[in-house]
């Protein structure tokens, strides 16, 4: 859009300079015109100059306004273009002002969904022993932010491997107070109805 705005006022440029030229020349043959019919130009070779003179001004003239209606062509067509542009435009920044007022309403929900987990997260920790919660923290560090994983179907959710039939043994016989692993990645296994035992 800037470089057809560009080309458009460059254009713009181009056609008063043309016209400028256009009405030298007229304003010249005018007066070369009123010379003429003045008589006040008295020997026939003077004359004979002055009528080529106008001959040639007029022929000018003509070549001139062409090359003015040829640049309004231009600037027409130009200015065409930057009005399709100038619309496209709109349209796009409507679109972005759009997109950014949904993300920053998505931002804002997720933002409270944040402060809501993190109360009840801070709740829900009070109730965890420390040396729990501290190797909970330990474990998540290590594993890419989850320490814990729910135990589903026989599958650890954190490493997403299915136990042996051992370790569903030892599970299965281990008291519901017990602080379970997975062998496979070490998250704290998370025992549910779901946890196919």
């Amino acid at each position: 859009m800037v470089a057809a705005q560009t080309e458009e006022s460059d254009t713009s440029r181009e056609q008063t300079k043309a016209e400028q030229d256009v009405d030298q020349v007229r304003q010249r043959a005018v007066r070369d015109q009123q010379r003429l019919d003045s008589g006040a130009v008295s020997s026939p070779k003077d004359l004979e100059n002055l009528q080529r003179e106008i001959v040639s001004l007029a022929k000018r003239q003509g070549d001139l306004e062409d090359v003015v209606l040829e640049v309004m062509e231009r600037r027409e067509s130009i200015q065409e273009r930057v009005a399709e542009l100038t619309e496209r435009v709109s349209s796009v920044q409507g679109k972005v002002d759009d997109a950014t007022a949904r993300r920053d309403a998505a931002t804002q929900q997720i933002d409270g969904e944040v402060a809501t987990v993190t109360k009840q997260r801070e709740v829900a920790s009070a109730t965890i022993p420390a040396d729990l919660l501290k190797l909970y923290e330990k474990l998540r560090v290590q594993s890419g932010g989850v320490g814990a994983a729910r135990l589903y179907q026989r599958r650890c959710e954190g490493c997403q491997l299915e136990l042996n039939i051992t370790e569903v043994n030892e599970v299965r016989a281990a008291a519901p107070d017990t602080v379970l692993r997975c062998e496979n990645c070490r998250r704290i296994l998370v025992r549910t109805s779901e946890s196919g035992l």
